[in-house]
């Protein structure tokens, strides 16, 4: 595809902005690129466009609440500053102390673990999109673990309807002798095998709902994060190839840390970390021709608290530009005044050395 200029939604995320009935936005990638300040940057920019957003984090590290200098917990909480942005931390995998507590249930639920790997944290996955559609928010976006957990969390709703398929079998052939069985053990109706069957079989309808929804590229997409080097180009790849397979739209690329040719950059190590970005951004461009690639640049601070992150937002919506083109008059008037200070200094510091030789 013809890459032009004044075409600004090609670099930027204005597409995922303008897409009005999207309900879920995945923000995944390899660790350390940069996911969370991906996400809640998104989330802000939603809040501009819709009625309410919420930001779920299902990364155990929880770097939400860093990026807004803000505790959140597992319940939604408006995020300061905002009327219509909240935000929630969950770790999705099964909580024992929320689940019941009878040796009845934990030894089913025990089995059904080993029976079907994954369905504990996608029963626990369930749950909180249960939760979160009664809450009726405009447009969620989550804040996803490193990839592989990622991949592990869009498989959940599979692998309940798998898991529901299993239990539905067991029951129609040993029906009979599992009612047997916890009538005999005393366990209470409560917590019973028909207690059991209804709680999975009641959040069936919400997992189809939700599978159909994650495969519905108007309503689902998936925004990858990476960094210009080959480790993350690699794990962006698997990921693109997997979202394929799950039938998940992805066509946007955030590219972090990208280290601009401008200023004066005079530094061997910033010119040589230049050139093996270069290299691995030419290879995103071959690779992904089709995709929204928005390129950000690496900063010399972090991005935390709403402000900062607010001001950075506006790398996602306009095309970042480098403040001086290289080889412009301008550009070689301010790197001969560096190279002019930069000797000053060296010929004080000889200086220096040499009245402290003198001295010995």
């Amino acid at each position: 595809m013809a890459s032009n200029n004044q075409d600004l939604p090609e670099a930027t995320v204005q597409n995922v902005l303008e897409q009005d009935i999207l309900k879920w936005v995945f923000v995944g990638g390899k660790g350390g690129v940069g996911k969370t300040t991906c996400s809640s940057i998104l989330g802000i920019l939603l809040s501009q466009f819709r009625s309410s957003v919420l930001i779920i984090s299902t990364d155990p590290a929880h770097n939400l609440s860093d990026a807004f200098q803000q505790r959140f917990t597992k319940s939604p909480t408006l995020v300061n500053g905002f009327s219509n942005l909240y935000a929630m931390e969950i770790d999705p995998t099964v909580e024992k102390e929320d689940s019941v507590s009878s040796d009845g249930m934990d030894d089913f639920l025990s089995d059904l673990t080993n029976a079907i790997p994954g369905i504990d944290e996608a029963m626990s996955f369930a749950e909180m999109l249960k939760l979160v559609q009664t809450m009726d928010y405009s447009v969620i976006v989550f804040d996803t673990a490193p990839t592989g957990h990622t991949l592990r969390l869009l498989q959940f709703p599979s692998t309940l309807e798998k898991g529901l398929a299993k239990v539905m079998s067991l029951k129609s052939r040993f029906g009979g002798v599992l009612s047997q069985m916890t009538r005999l053990l005393g366990v209470d109706e409560e917590f019973g095998e028909a207690a059991i069957l209804g709680k999975l079989e009641g959040m069936k309808d919400i997992i189809e709902e939700v599978n159909r929804q994650f495969k519905d590229p108007d309503l689902t997409t998936f925004v990858c994060v990476c960094i210009p080097e080959f480790l993350s180009l690699y794990e962006t790849e698997r990921l693109v190839q997997e979202l394929a397979k799950f039938e998940i739209d992805t066509h946007n690329i955030i590219i972090n840390q990208v280290i601009f040719d401008e200023e004066v950059v005079e530094s061997k190590l910033l010119k040589a970390r230049m050139r093996m970005q270069q290299k691995y951004l030419d290879q995103f461009y071959m690779l992904y021709d089709d995709f929204n690639i928005t390129k950000l640049p690496l900063l010399p601070q972090e991005v935390c608290g709403v402000e900062a992150l607010k001001e950075f937002s506006h790398h996602f919506v306009t095309p970042y530009q480098p403040s001086l083109a290289r080889g412009s008059v301008e550009e070689l008037q301010n790197r001969v005044a560096a190279l002019k200070e930069q000797l000053k200094d060296a010929e004080a510091e000889l200086e220096k050395v040499q009245k402290g030789k003198q001295k010995i």
